[in-house]
């Protein structure tokens, strides 16, 4: 990923403050505020969705009133967070409506007015539950969104979306979008869903993974060797997930199952959470001892 500079004196993109009052006064000149935006858009993995995200921070820096953005996906939102980490006006806040959220809403506030949101402040999400018949033709959460968006749904209103069984799925969404889609109903193939708005609380989100360390020794860094050892599958079983689409590599469709994996590498595993590789180092029998993160 590519990472904003950062020292203290040449890369720190600190803005110039004239005052620090709590907010905005009558008559009171206010200071003027530039984002380094060619800076924060460089080398951008998603150049759009971060120039939506300077849009939101520009009004904040306007207005000092907090605001939440679209979901955005987890590469652009560890990009950004990373890279706005560097502006000393600006503090930024993810919420996804459940503990692993991939996919999460980002509040920009000026850090000035002491009115950061807090865990009793969550972010305007609401739930969304798609019932269907699927116990003959399970469907992918490519499937559901694709379905979700032929009636009128934009990829960034629609946050988590996971499968239950073989009757449906549930899903995270904005409030404006769970009235939208609200009885409503779509196909998946030959397969009617509904849609049915209803509370966070009524989820049920996957199970949040504790962190833990591994570690395991393999013949070669190939994807399908590494992702068995630390998910806890047969190579077979990781294989087909691969040829599903369920495998992700740093957040990227993985289609080779011989495909090396380095240092740093992180895999996103339907249903079984994340692995990250933290070391590999070669032993005296030409083998890999391999350590590794998972949450």
């Amino acid at each position: 990923m590519a990472a904003a500079a950062g020292d203290t004196d040449g890369h720190r993109f600190a803005l110039e403050s004239a005052t620090r009052s709590k907010s905005p006064r009558l008559n009171e000149p206010q200071r003027t505020v530039i984002l380094p935006r060619q800076e924060l858009l460089k080398g951008c993995l998603d150049p759009q969705g971060m120039e939506a995200l300077l849009v939101q921070a520009d009004s904040v820096l306007r207005t000092w009133q907090p605001s939440w953005s679209a979901f955005v996906s987890a590469p652009l939102r560890e990009q950004a967070l990373h890279r706005f980490a560097t502006l000393t006006d600006l503090h930024w806040h993810a919420d996804g409506g459940h503990p692993g959220a991939e996919r999460q809403r980002l509040c920009c506030s000026r850090c000035e007015d002491h009115h950061h949101p807090t865990p009793s402040q969550a972010a305007p999400i609401h739930g969304l539950l798609l019932h269907g018949n699927f116990l003959f033709d399970s469907p992918s959460p490519t499937d559901l969104r694709q379905a979700l968006e032929a009636i009128d749904t934009r990829p960034e209103q629609l946050g988590d979306l996971w499968i239950r069984g073989d009757r449906g799925a549930q899903a995270l969404c904005t409030p404006e979008l769970a009235v939208n889609l609200d009885g409503r109903s779509s196909k998946v193939r030959e397969v009617e869903i509904t849609c049915e708005a209803v509370a966070v609380t009524q989820l049920q989100p996957p199970a949040h993974r504790l962190t833990r360390r591994l570690n395991s020794v393999e013949a070669s860094c190939r994807i399908d060797a590494i992702a068995s050892a630390g998910f806890g599958l047969s190579r077979a079983k990781v294989v087909n997930q691969i040829k599903q689409g369920h495998l992700r590599l740093n957040w990227e469709p993985v289609r080779q199952t011989s495909r090396e994996l380095v240092v740093g590498d992180r895999l996103q595993l339907q249903g079984r959470g994340t692995l990250k590789v933290l070391a590999l180092e070669m032993t005296k029998r030409q083998r890999w001892r391999v350590e590794m993160l998972r949450h």
